[in-house]
């Protein structure tokens, strides 16, 4: 059989007779630097292409396309191949192949194949040579022809890399050059970029210095009165105010100091512009309305009209044009401090203007209408109703005004004293009467008129006031004040004459005769029993709220209950007092109304103080010593209502020490003698500092716990008189008999002390803690009694007798004593419990004394 080597030299020509070459082409080739390896592969390329360029060289003049043989893989295809190879040699020889094609196997394929095996190889041998020979000649046709096209194909390339490098340079040329013309037209660019702005800002910064003239003509042309009311005119206004600023933030220009006063000179002639045209609008209006009130009587709808209805018309216009002197009426960002707003005068002569204007017109009125209210016989003699009318007329006429001026400017900084001058009648009438008053109850009712219907509540929040409303209580501030001096004023002279000077009558001193029951308004029965008296019932009296106490008070007329009778036990002076307070408590300033609380609690405790040394003098110690702790504790009850604040000592110097001893040097000639200097330094050369004590309620309590101490000391005394120490000085003391008289003394004046308290004071604990304070008081002077009685024992050697042993006729130790006061004085819880606990008899009599006194006090 065939070998590799023949076989596949012989495969290309039977593929090559059925191959139908297509037609080529023309296309660029591959570079040869981008060619694959040279190799095999690339020959034979260049081999089947020299060959398919040969057989259609007259068709086209381009490279023909190499072709590569197909090399067998497998059996199969060397089957297939011979069996193609086979009939495409017997049909061109003609042999039959119809028994070729009848082969069912490979068995009658071999014999068949044997059979036509020499044929075959005669054949095939042939055929090779001559294939061989003319593909030879053709593949060296081939390689001529690649060899010339290659060499034309290098020649071409060469030309071409060397145009390209030309351009290359050429265009590296071209480059620079539109660089270099790309940064002068940049280079132009900003300068014309900068010379742009250089002439905006040429042609800005000039513009402020063009419009001197123009606006110079228009504001010194005739009839530029008339100018105005036009839209241009605020426009030129505006200007006006960027060239002044222009001219103050550009210092530095050669002509911005000239400008900035010719452009102001200019902006306060057009001020003054509109302030002329305003004044004459105004009095134009004023005249108009003048001339028809003049021709005519008018009632009030039309005189009304014409004031408020007539100023309406042309109000909006006039206040766009007050305006602009109100923008510019602000202080200079620069100003020194202090200083005011630089066109603020010109606002002040629009606000003086329209006020003396809308006064001449409203004035007139407002004096007539408050001198018929005055001569009115409801209003003619008494304050508070001449008070309420006047000042609700007025309060009308104000909101009035008020309204109208918001329609005439934007703020309200002149409104104010207009108003006040609007409200001058008012003050001409009521003034006067406010100061001729003389009755109390008149002033308090006239402050309360004011406070609670005119004046704005301090604690009012800021969020709930309308800063637009009219704030009328500035308006009627002055009144009140005026209605608070002179109420201050007869208070102080009441609390002078009826208070601190009363002379009191010889029955506001008859005492106990005179004394009642006293009793607070909202008292209530306990029911609880408080001595040994039948029917005697404690009562509570702390009252919440000031008491009023009417001197034209009837019966159940105001409380519900019969004033005269509750207040009849009352001295006088305290019945004044009370009155007062509760007359000017608050009516008038809280700091006026704490200095003269202090004042009137003050003189109260000095005039019942002189009122119980006199009733001493006329009865019985203990009836003056409960006559001002009774009135001493009613007092401190009713201040309790009223706030009283505490005032810190009024400190003085008082110089009357230096003075007189200064006469006395110089009386004695030794004035200039330096010993007698230094002498008297010490005793008068130096001023004396004085406290004076204004917190009245610490002086009621101080003279509280001092009546309390005099009573409670002053009731033991006479308990324990038999055994005091003056007794216990006398030659003839018997202890165990002096012991026997004061037990008898005790039991004896204990239900008296009972009965006293009871016709003087109501309250149950009250009672109660005082009899506890002299029981105390009685076991201390007993126990310095037994202490003196002890000491004499032991210093003669006898034995001092222990509680609970010796003879029921020897003297009693101090707890035995103790014990026997407890049962005699009989203290009921709600005393013990004012007591606050009290104190041990043991202690020492100061410490005791002390004591004492804390225990009053709670009282």
């Amino acid at each position: 059989m065939y070998d590799d080597a023949s076989y596949y030299a012989f495969v290309p020509s039977a593929y090559a007779s059925e191959e139908k070459t297509a037609p080529i082409k023309h296309r660029r080739k591959t570079s040869l630097l981008a060619q694959p390896n040279e190799g095999a592969q690339a020959n034979g390329s260049l081999i089947g292409g020299t060959t398919a360029a040969h057989g259609h060289e007259e068709e086209s003049q381009g490279q023909p396309k190499a072709t590569l043989s197909r090399r067998a893989q497998s059996y199969t295809d060397f089957h297939h191949a011979v069996r193609a190879v086979l009939r495409t040699e017997l049909t061109s020889e003609g042999h039959d192949i119809k028994k070729a094609d009848q082969i069912k196997d490979d068995v009658e394929f071999s014999e068949w194949y044997e059979s036509i095996e020499d044929d075959l190889l005669e054949a095939s041998h042939i055929d090779y040579g001559q294939a061989f020979l003319s593909r030879c000649i053709v593949y060296q046709d081939q390689l001529k022809f690649t060899e010339s096209y290659l060499r034309s194909l290098s020649s071409t390339t060469s030309a071409t890399l060397d145009i390209l490098s030309s351009l290359s340079q050429s265009f590296e040329a071209v480059e620079a050059q539109t660089t270099a013309f790309q940064k002068q037209c940049e280079d132009l660019v900003v300068e014309q970029d900068r010379v742009t702005r250089l002439a905006d800002d040429i042609g800005e910064n000039l513009q402020y210095y063009s419009y001197l003239e123009p606006i110079t003509r228009r504001l010194n042309a005739p009839g530029a009165g008339n100018f105005v009311r036009g839209r241009e005119f605020s426009d030129m206004l505006a200007r006006l105010d960027e060239c002044l600023a222009y001219m103050t933030s550009h210092p530095l220009q050669r002509e911005a100091a000239t400008y900035r006063s010719r452009y102001r000179l200019l902006l306060t002639r057009g001020l003054t512009l509109i302030r002329v045209h305003f004044v004459g609008a105004l009095r134009d209006i004023a005249q108009d309305v003048s001339r028809r009130i003049a021709d005519r009587q008018l009632n009030e709808t039309t005189m009304s009209a014409l004031l408020y209805a007539k100023f309406r018309v042309g109000a909006s216009e006039l206040k766009e044009t007050a305006q602009e002197i109100q923008k510019r009426a602000i202080i200079p960002e620069v100003a020194e401090p202090g200083a005011g707003a630089e066109y603020q005068s010109l606002m002040n002569e629009l606000y003086t203007s329209y006020s003396a204007t809308r006064g001449r017109l409203v004035i007139p009125l407002v004096v007539k209408k408050i001198a018929d209210i005055a001569q009115a016989p409801s209003t003619s003699k008494d304050l508070v109703a001449f008070a309420r009318n006047s000042i609700g007329y007025i309060k009308g006429v104000c909101t009035d005004e008020h309204e109208l001026w918001l329609e005439w400017f934007e703020r309200e900084d002149g409104l104010y004293d207009f108003l006040e001058s609007v409200c001058e009648p008012l003050y001409d009438h009521l003034r006067p009467r406010i100061i001729h008053e003389n009755q109390l109850l008149k002033l308090c009712e006239l402050c309360t008129l004011l406070q609670t219907r005119y004046m704005r509540d301090q604690d009012e929040e800021l969020e709930m006031v309308d800063l637009n409303q009219l704030d009328f209580s500035t308006l009627i501030q002055s009144a009140l004040e005026d209605a608070q001096t002179r109420l201050v004023f007869r208070t102080q002279a009441i609390l002078r004459d009826e208070i601190e000077n009363y002379k009191p009558k010889p029955e506001d001193l008859d005492y106990p005769t005179r004394n009642k029951q006293v009793t607070l308004p909202g008292s209530k029965h306990n029911g609880q029993i408080t001595s040994g008296r039948k029917g005697s019932v404690a009562k509570t009296s702390t009252p919440k709220d000031p008491v009023i106490v009417e001197e034209s008070d009837s019966p159940s007329a105001r409380y519900g209950f019969d004033v005269e009778a509750t207040f009849q036990g009352w001295y006088p002076t305290l019945r004044k007092a009370i009155w007062l307070l509760s007359r000017i408590y608050r009516l008038v300033n809280s700091a006026v109304f704490d200095d003269l609380a202090h004042e009137i609690v003050h003189q109260t405790t000095l005039s019942l103080h002189r009122a119980s040394i006199l009733i001493a003098s006329r009865s019985m110690t203990t009836d003056a010593q409960l006559f001002l702790l009774k009135h001493l504790l009613l007092l401190k009850q009713q201040i309790v209502a009223f706030d009283i604040e505490y005032v810190t000592p009024d400190v003085s110097f008082d110089f009357s020490g230096m003075t007189n001893t200064f006469y006395e040097l110089r009386d004695r000639g030794g004035l200039f003698d330096p010993r007698n200097l230094w002498r008297f330094v010490g005793g008068g050369l130096l001023p004396r500092v004085v406290e004076n004590m204004l917190d009245a309620k610490v002086e009621l309590d101080g003279r509280l716990r001092t009546i309390i101490n005099d009573f409670t000391t002053s009731t033991a005394e006479r308990m324990t008189h038999p055994i005091n120490e003056k007794a216990r000085g006398k030659k003839t003391f018997d202890a165990t008999i002096s012991l026997q008289k004061t037990q008898e003394l005790t039991a004896k004046e204990v239900p008296l002390l009972r009965h006293k308290l009871d016709e003087y004071l109501d309250d149950m604990r009250t009672k109660e803690t005082l009899i506890g304070a002299v029981q105390n008081q009685v076991v201390m002077n007993y126990e310095s009694f037994y202490e003196w009685f002890a000491a004499g024992k032991r210093a003669t050697g006898a034995k001092v007798g222990k509680k609970g042993k010796g003879r029921e006729d020897d003297v009693w130790d101090a707890d035995t004593f103790g014990d026997w006061a407890e049962e005699v004085f009989g203290i009921r819880g709600m005393g013990m419990i004012g007591m606050n606990g009290g104190q041990s008899r043991s202690q020492s009599g100061s410490g005791n004394a002390s004591g004492s006194v804390s225990r009053d006090s709670s009282i």
